[in-house]
């Protein structure tokens, strides 16, 4: 059942928004940190933080937990803010819980964020840029990429809806946002989003997604040759 979106709140901040990097998890599943498996010369976490830079969200926030003294080296030089999760454990909704509360420490913040994963490669920073063309055009709160018949992140979400984010609980992430107010919510095809990085034989073919170039991926998504 569709809930009303909630009354909008006063804007802050651009109006192209903020953007938030999920990178605060242990791989548990994976057996060794995923933000630093190569991908087209440098690191999922690196290459993750360049492809939300090229696009027009800012600020950046990363969000880390695990290992996050090794992470940060390879967010060195860039125009990053890190967001720290000590509560990593707890989900991906700890982390987005962390990431709004560096956006918006007073209860203020940007006009909207747009939430993205460090182990999706193929997405780029056109489709970053889509997201908030669409939310701009279409008057929507909710901006979702979708795949798997699914809504799902990347998306963006305006500031009405920061404290439904911020009351999430568990590994779910921001998708029951999406569901809880599909009225409010336009979905863009992205089956690219569907690919991440979470188990051994991942690993395997990571390398040779390396050289995938997407139609609306531009210098930033196809970079380097097929390992």
């Amino acid at each position: 059942m569709n809930t009303a979106a909630p009354n909008p709140l006063p804007a802050r901040g651009g109006a192209a928004g903020a953007l938030m990097i999920l990178a605060a998890g242990a791989s548990l599943r994976l057996g060794q940190p995923k933000q630093l498996l190569p991908f087209r010369g440098r690191s999922l976490l690196r290459h993750a933080a360049e492809t939300a830079l090229a696009s027009v969200c800012r600020p950046v926030v990363v969000v880390l937990g695990a290992l996050a003294e090794r992470l940060n080296q390879e967010l060195r030089g860039l125009p990053v803010t890190v967001a720290m999760n000590l509560q990593s454990n707890e989900g991906l909704s700890s982390s987005i819980r962390a990431g709004l509360k560096a956006l918006a420490p007073e209860g203020t913040g940007p006009d909207a964020v747009v939430i993205m994963l460090c182990d999706q490669p193929l997405i780029s920073a056109q489709f970053l840029d889509r997201l908030v063309a669409v939310h701009h055009s279409s008057g929507k709160g909710i901006v979702a990429a979708e795949y798997g018949g699914e809504g799902g992140v990347p998306a963006l979400f305006s500031r009405a809806y920061y404290p439904e984010l911020a009351a999430l609980r568990g590994s779910r992430g921001a998708k029951p946002v999406i569901v809880k107010y599909a009225k409010d919510a336009e979905r863009i095809p992205l089956p690219e989003a569907a690919i991440d990085v979470d188990r051994q034989a991942d690993i395997q073919w990571l390398g040779r997604l390396a050289g995938v170039c997407l139609p609306d991926a531009g210098e930033n998504g196809c970079q380097g040759e097929i390992m």
